[in-house]
């Protein structure tokens, strides 16, 4: 039986960079403003998209359990950075989107999340930005996740979720 060495096991590589760059990105947003990750999760997401979306959809691109999503949208409507509207075509679903105090935030907050972004990625060359960013592009195609947060609503089946170590 062969050994796995867990330092250079790519699931576990990939778990360990993610918590890292997460937590460092934390400390922009946790400090100052007082958001939790799955808290901002939900105000990037909104934030990037012209329309409003579902607490679904939120959890279901950004793999955040939709009970910690529930969670984080009822405190973000208690400090009145999002609010629920109802989708124009089915007006039993709601759907949410920033309000003006969320995007504000929002606005303010991307330029520090991108420099601290490029801090992170400044041991790369440019090219080897590049070719991360089309590795883990590649990757999340292969693995069906929804690509982009401006993408619809339309959620692809359910995988399970990878565990990593």
């Amino acid at each position: 039986m062969s050994k796995l060495d867990l330092f250079s096991f790519v699931p576990f590589q990939l778990n360990r960079l993610a918590a890292e760059v997460s937590a460092a990105l934390a400390i922009e947003y946790q400090q100052r403003y007082g958001l939790d990750i799955p808290g901002w999760r939900i105000l990037a997401t909104l934030g990037f998209r012209d329309d409003a979306c579902t607490a679904q959809f939120i959890s279901q691109c950004t793999r955040t359990h939709k009970s910690t999503i529930s969670r984080a949208v009822t405190t973000l409507l208690e400090r009145e950075l999002i609010e629920r509207v109802e989708n124009e075509d089915d007006r039993r679903e709601l759907r949410l989107r920033l309000t003006r105090k969320g995007r504000a935030l929002y606005h303010e907050l991307v330029p520090r999340l991108k420099r601290r972004e490029q801090e992170i990625l400044s041991c790369l060359s440019p090219r080897e930005r590049d070719h991360l960013a089309e590795a883990l592009g590649k990757i999340e195609r292969h693995l069906n996740l929804i690509q982009a947060s401006h993408e619809q609503d339309e959620l692809p089946p359910a995988k399970p979720r990878l565990s990593v170590g």
